[in-house]
């Protein structure tokens, strides 16, 4: 298990991202640190669902989701005082209007990017 991985053991994690293959590899790389994984959605309305009903540690929400953006998303999660981090090859500036301050996992990340991203979420209050 990696440095990162401690941390991350036994946390909820929310992965909202709508590419297959990208929310696989996220989900893989959670499973292997020991996270538990809420999701993968790659809907907008499903991802609020889980934002509002569950109980999390932290998420990772991919900005765009089949052209709907993930700002409502990131509302409910900041309302919850949930932490998250966006995940997009925009970089900042392609986070929604205010969320500019927002975590970013700049796409394409590697492991090790999100890992310690979701770490920093996890431990900040910590």
């Amino acid at each position: 298990m990696t440095d990162w991985g401690v941390a991350l053991a036994g946390k909820r994690i929310l992965v909202v991202e709508d590419e297959v293959i990208v929310a696989m590899l996220i989900e893989d790389i959670l499973s292997d640190a020991g996270a538990a994984v809420v999701g993968p959605v790659g809907r907008v309305a499903e991802a609020l669902n889980l934002a509002t009903a569950e109980r999390l540690d932290a998420a990772i929400l991919d900005v765009n989701l089949a052209g709907e953006t993930t700002a409502p998303v990131a509302e409910a999660l900041r309302a919850r005082g949930v932490p998250f981090a966006f995940a997009t090859g925009y970089g900042a500036s392609g986070l929604p209007a205010g969320f500019e301050e927002a975590a970013l996992v700049q796409k394409p990340f590697q492991e090790r990017d999100l890992g310690e991203a979701l770490v920093r979420l996890v431990t900040a209050d910590a």
